[in-house]
């Protein structure tokens, strides 16, 4: 069986009769077709004569799916687009069988189409979209632009770019996409004021630091070249601007406080500028903008105002009650010119009428109160509510009003055997009167003085000194002396006062100085003092034993205020239901225990029979125990708990038990017989009705039987 002419040239289309295919190697043979392209393929076997008695198959991946043979003839067919970029190789096996026999006439042959590429893809731009960000007036030929543009005008550009292949050659494809490119801003635009005049009002009651208006610029630029720069333009001393960094805002504020009465409006310029600009775009920026802000004042109704801060007034100590000390002034500073009055708190020295004239009501004592701090109030006449205050500061003058007077007391002695010109006493004084000099005193005995035994020398630096006059004195015949020493002072005028000290005689003995004396006194008063506190101790010592004695009758009285808490009873009350066998049935009962309770209270006096069953016939309807009674017994507890000293501190609970005082009737049994009354009528009973009949028919019969 001849084989197939491989490696032959195979015409696959009339158009493509001039292109080739050329086989690599001898094995497998290679058959070239063009993608996208119907391709057509013959094989043919040299034993084929053509009578049609060779069938032809095609084996391998695409056999049948993509490519097709027809039986007879052995052509191929493609039957559908190839493309390279998705396969390039096609490995394929043909046989030739004999229809007549069925069997292969020839060995199975393995042959490999190859795709060729052809120009069937455009160019894709793979990264969209494209965004491009250009500063706006930028020069030509950076990024290449065909003149300035201006961000102001518009801000965004879409351009359109084609990629073409094959350089332009025929059969060439083109691709296409859009880029977005932004024009960044740059600071070419200063800010401009909207408007050229701004009209503002600021009260006259406004502190400083008020905002009272704002102001606004608008620039084109955005961002940071968009920020502003406010200033005042002629330096006022009134108003200020600042900034509001978030707004763009310019707020008018008040630098110092403004008067409608001395300046009612005002007229400012304010400017505006972007606070950075690139050196190259400085052109842009020569002059600011500017606008003119008109302020108005408005008028309020303000309160009085003083001449001064404060004011500081003398006066002399001792001056007449309604003596003048000074004037305060205040104005109201409104056109109106309300009147004004005038008032003092909290004073009880001094007083103010309407002129603001201030008075004394009370004598002033520099030595008590040198200064007085005052609050004078002035309100305005027309309107109350509008009121101010000064301080007035008010010092009392001194005058020479009080004499000179011993700087302290002097225990002065003088021995039996002085002898004539010896010091026994050094003395000083002292004025409470303020001296616009240093204090000057002189001293002398008083011209009244007769006493011929001490002498005084003035020292003249404000001491004097006390000497014997005589030798000799005698505690038996003279022990004290009194001596008179005038003492005067350099005031204007001069004041003199008198002033006694006391001398007393000493029996010095053998050491011949007073100061023997004193410690007697010393000793004398200590022993004073010793016998006091002796006796205080002593005293101390009873109240305390009594103390404890006290308490501790009070705990041996409560050891013993329920003896049923520590010891048995001895005696027994026992409950039956028979009547009672009469004055000696006293075996169960101990007449003198039920009668010895630890609180005794006082029998009443029995009524007679008559008046008291009429009693409990009365209240035979009433229940409940006697409360008067039961109230009593509480209060006496009580009174027993609160004073007991051994009570615990705090609340406790207190449990007794009472029996109450019985019936209104009082007992029937006969153990109080013995205390009622012998010749006792019980007649009555037979008034109370059927139910007392058995009883009075009892009583009576004892009666008659005892009688």
């Amino acid at each position: 069986m001849s084989t197939m002419p491989f490696g032959k040239v195979f015409p696959i289309a009339s158009t493509l009769s001039s292109v080739k295919c050329q086989q690599s190697k001898p094995h497998p043979p290679v058959v070239c077709c063009y993608k996208n392209i119907t391709a057509f393929i013959k094989l043919r076997s040299d034993l084929d004569n053509g009578n049609n008695s060779f069938q032809y198959k095609l084996l391998g991946v695409g056999a049948e799916s993509l490519f097709v043979i027809d039986e007879r003839t052995g052509d191929i067919y493609a039957v559908q687009k190839l493309d390279r970029e998705e396969r390039s190789l096609y490995t394929l096996r043909a046989q030739v069988i004999d229809t007549t026999t069925g069997r292969a006439v020839e060995p199975e042959s393995e042959f490999v189409i190859r795709v060729s590429d052809i120009n069937d893809n455009e160019p894709k731009f793979l990264d969209e979209p494209y965004e491009a960000i250009v500063p706006e007036m930028s020069p030509e030929g950076k990024i290449r632009i065909s003149s300035k543009m201006d961000r102001e005008l518009q801000d965004e550009y879409w351009v359109i770019i084609q990629a073409k292949d094959m350089i332009g050659l025929p059969g060439a494809l083109s691709g296409t996409t859009s880029v977005l490119i932004k024009l960044s801003d740059v600071n070419d635009n200063k800010p401009i004021f909207k408007d050229s005049l701004y009209r503002l009002t600021v009260s006259e009651s406004a502190p400083v630091g008020t905002s009272i208006g704002k102001i606004m610029a608008y620039d084109r630029d955005i961002g940071e070249n968009a920020e502003m720069d406010y200033s005042i333009e002629d330096d006022s001393r009134t108003f200020d601007v600042i900034t509001n960094n978030e707004t763009q805002e310019g707020i008018i504020i008040l630098k110092k406080k403004v008067n409608f009465e001395d300046q009612n409006h005002y007229r400012i310029k304010a400017k505006v500028k972007n606070p950075q600009v690139d050196a190259h775009l400085r052109e842009y920026h020569t002059e600011a903008s500017t606008t003119v802000i008109k302020i108005q004042v408005e008028d309020v109704d303000e309160p009085p105002v003083f001449l001064l801060p404060y004011y500081i007034f003398e006066i002399f100590e001792e001056c007449p009650h309604g003596s003048s000390v000074g004037t305060v002034s205040a104005t109201d500073p409104d056109q109106r010119k309300s009147p004004i009055g005038y008032s003092i708190t909290r004073s009880e020295v001094f007083s103010v009428d309407d002129n603001g004239t201030i008075f004394t009501t009370n004598p002033l004592d520099r030595e008590t109160s040198a200064w007085y701090n005052l609050s004078v109030t002035a309100t305005e006449k027309y309107n109350i509510a509008q009121i101010s205050s000064v301080p007035v500061y008010v010092q009392v003058l001194n005058i020479n009003d009080h004499a000179p007077e011993f700087s302290e007391y002097y225990e002065t002695y003088v021995c039996e055997n002085a002898v004539s010109g010896q010091v026994i006493q050094t003395i000083s004084a002292v004025d409470r009167d303020e001296s616009i000099e240093h204090h000057h005193f002189y001293f002398n005995l008083s011209m009244e003085e007769n006493n011929s035994s001490f002498a005084i020398i003035d020292n003249q630096d404000n001491t004097a000194v006390i000497l014997t006059n005589r030798t000799g004195f005698s505690l038996q015949e003279e022990p004290v002396f009194y001596i008179a020493i005038l003492i005067a002072d350099n005031g204007i005028p001069s004041l003199t006062s008198t002033n006694t000290l006391t001398v007393h005689v000493c029996d010095c003995g053998d050491a011949d100085s007073t100061q023997t004396c004193s410690h007697k006194d010393f000793m004398l008063s200590m022993g004073f003092k010793a016998e006091v506190i002796t006796a205080i101790l002593i005293c101390i010592m009873i109240i305390f034993g009594f103390i404890f004695l006290n308490l501790g009758l009070k705990q041996r009285r409560k050891q013993t205020l329920f003896p049923e808490k520590s010891e048995e009873f001895r005696e027994n009350i026992f409950r039956y239901d028979d009547e009672g066998g009469g004055e000696a049935d006293t075996e169960a009962f101990d007449i003198a225990q039920l009668r010895g309770s630890a609180v005794m209270r006082g029998r009443k006096p029995r009524r007679p029979a008559r008046a008291e069953m009429r009693s409990l016939y009365r209240q035979s309807l009433q229940v409940g125990p006697d409360s008067a009674v039961f109230r009593k017994f509480i209060l006496e507890k009580l009174e027993e708990a609160d004073t007991d000293p051994c009570a615990p501190p705090f609340d406790s609970l207190q449990t007794y038990a009472f029996e109450g005082t019985g019936s209104s009737a009082a007992s029937l049994s006969s153990l109080d017989s013995a205390v009622s009354d012998h010749d006792e009528n019980y007649d009555y009973l037979n008034e109370l009705g059927p139910r007392f009949k058995r009883l009075a028919y009892m009583f009576g019969s004892a009666m008659q039987s005892k009688n």
